[in-house]
């Protein structure tokens, strides 16, 4: 085990801890979720990933992995249930692309995001 140096600061002995340098890419909307769902339903898990410096590469493929599983999702759903002539019905065809988008993303919330 490695040994931990301290620095004075004061009557204080403030331990010598570095993080390890990590690639700084921005968290999407899954993965924000995912550390959200950690953190209030299994903070033993959370915890742990923070500890051992794999949250985030943990929550950067939970969100890719959506991301990619609502596209593939949205375009098997889209071939079962053609969508309406976008160009004389607009508002039927967002409304069936939005209840698309949402069967998708129901299923990807379940499978990925909220999965212990």
């Amino acid at each position: 085990m490695n040994e931990i140096t301290y620095t004075q600061n004061g009557d204080y002995l403030i331990p010598d801890i570095e993080l390890s340098p990590f690639e700084a890419k921005p968290l999407g909307k899954y993965g924000r979720m995912r550390r959200s769902f950690l953190k209030e339903h299994n903070p033993i898990l959370f915890s742990d990933l923070v500890l051992s410096e794999q949250l985030f590469p943990h929550l950067w493929e939970i969100d890719e992995t959506a991301h990619r599983r609502v596209e593939q999702l949205m375009t098997e759903l889209l071939e079962r249930n053609p969508a309406p002539d976008k160009q004389t019905h607009q508002m039927a065809w967002v409304q069936h692309m939005n209840s698309l988008k949402a069967q998708a993303e129901e299923s990807v919330l379940s499978e990925l995001v909220y999965n212990l």
